[in-house]
């Protein structure tokens, strides 16, 4: 129900007022007069302070996580040199397309979309909210447990290089990853708050990217000719090659532009549109040259964790195993971070980080989240098929369907005919590959539930 219009102008400055007054001073001026335009939603968390660098090196950070150590072989393996590598320029360039639809949109209807179920909800109506609010949080959710599977298993790989007679199990390095990772979600209270951890995160992701690379084309050229051959039986490799394509997307995506957006100075649409480039086209090398390069080296046999392929000087797969470790807890906190600005708000915990109120709510609050992802982590470790299914059902509609639908409802009228043609296009393609991926996820999760068990060591 709308208030009325003198409701509505004594409402409305008091929620831009409190999200002025936690902007930096030399930032304030710039908020003050962008207010009078566009408003801003009310929030715990810091909005329009970064750079659309900072915002692009938080998006390369995504990119280049620790799950690059598996595209090689989630990806490569089962789509081939052809395949893989037209799959995922083909997956960059519609990445990057289906983005710039969402970010173009952050204003619309004079107001700064800083959640995506906002945005949702702006074009849609209040049902949007909760189903778009629903499928962000179980992606987020969902991607959070990979890095904790990522980061234990990281662990565990560093352990086995020096005691092979009595490695540590993976449950047990998943309970260290979940605690370092509650350690740095408490000491770190919103996205804003990353920036130098930013550059210790491109630091720490050249380590293992620049090891696993150079390793594997050691390896590569001393080894006899690879199998480069896609495996398995025809129908299994249908069914392979639907889950490689949403490995595809996965790759590129956030599924919380807006979120990342909010961070972003003024003018923000065209800064993130800047940060959204840099992604693209810097932020993408690292992440083709540790796929492709580890797909040359060992063919078919890629390992889907590639540290566990190359062989070396044990001190340097140490050092590029504790970069992934360490590198996980920074990129689990940003995809966290929707989750903590959702509560922090909700609880309206406000003022100084270091307040007493403040640290007790995310000790209890944060830790509990993380207590919570890390015993699923634990519980299920071969939960990558999950995530399959996840995706599936979160990521290709958020990324693609949703935004392509939404850009033809908010500009309606000032489409040509040629372009509305175009995003329907995405939106039936994309909603088919969805169908196809779910199917192709149950039938993994119905395989390996036969395999392994809870608690596995794998």
């Amino acid at each position: 129900m709308e208030l009325p219009a003198r409701g509505r102008e004594e409402e409305e400055p008091s929620k831009v007022e409190r999200v002025i007054n936690m902007v930096p001073d030399n930032n304030r001026n710039e908020v003050e007069d962008y207010k009078l335009t566009v408003q801003v939603p009310e929030t715990a968390h810091q909005v329009s302070t970064d750079s659309w660098l900072q915002a692009g090196f938080v998006l390369t950070t995504g990119v280049n996580s620790v799950f690059v150590l598996g595209y090689s072989g989630t990806i490569m393996v089962p789509l081939g040199w052809i395949g893989g590598i037209v799959g995922l320029l083909l997956a960059t360039v519609l990445s990057l397309n289906a983005n710039m639809l969402v970010a173009k949109l952050h204003e619309h209807g004079g107001k700064r979309h800083i959640r995506y179920r906002d945005l949702a909800a702006q074009i849609y109506g209040r049902r949007a909210y909760t189903i778009t609010w629903a499928m962000q949080y179980i992606n987020l959710f969902m991607i959070n447990i990979g890095f904790l599977i990522l980061g234990g298993s990281a662990l565990k790989a560093c352990f086995a290089l020096f005691n092979y007679e009595h490695t540590m199990k993976l449950p047990y390095c998943i309970a260290i990853t979940g605690f370092a990772c509650t350690l740095f979600a408490i000491s770190t209270p919103h996205l804003s708050a990353l920036r130098v951890w930013l550059g210790c995160s491109t630091v720490l992701s050249l380590i293992y990217i620049i090891v696993a690379c150079v390793l594997a084309a050691k390896d590569g050229a001393n080894a006899p000719p690879r199998d480069y051959s896609i495996h398995g039986e025809s129908s299994s490799r249908v069914f392979t090659t639907i889950g490689a394509s949403a490995n595809l997307v996965f790759a590129f995506n956030t599924g919380m532009l807006p979120e990342i957006q909010a961070t972003v100075r003024q003018p923000a649409v065209k800064n993130t549109l800047k940060a959204l480039y840099f992604q693209f086209t810097i932020g993408v090398v690292p992440m083709f040259a540790i796929t492709f390069i580890g797909y040359w080296a060992y063919g078919a046999s890629t390992s889907t964790y590639l540290l566990n392929s190359v062989s070396g000087p044990l001190w340097v797969k140490a050092a590029a195993n504790i970069s992934a470790f360490l590198q996980s807890i920074i990129c689990l906190h940003i995809f966290a971070s929707p989750t903590y600005e959702y509560l922090d708000t909700k609880f309206g915990i406000r003022g100084s980080a270091l307040q007493l109120n403040s640290l007790s709510f995310r000790i209890a609050a944060r830790g509990g989240y993380l207590v919570i992802s890390t015993l699923v982590s634990a519980l299920l470790p071969f939960l990558g098929d999950f995530e399959s299914l996840t995706g599936a059902l979160s990521t290709f509609p958020l990324t693609f369907i949703l935004a392509n639908h939404m850009y033809i409802v908010a500009k309606k009228d000032k489409l040509s005919t040629l372009q509305k043609f175009w995003h329907w296009l995405n939106v039936f393609i994309f909603a088919l590959m969805s169908i196809a991926a779910t199917i192709a996820s149950l039938r993994l999760i119905a395989v390996d539930s036969k395999e392994y068990h809870v608690f596995a060591d794998v």
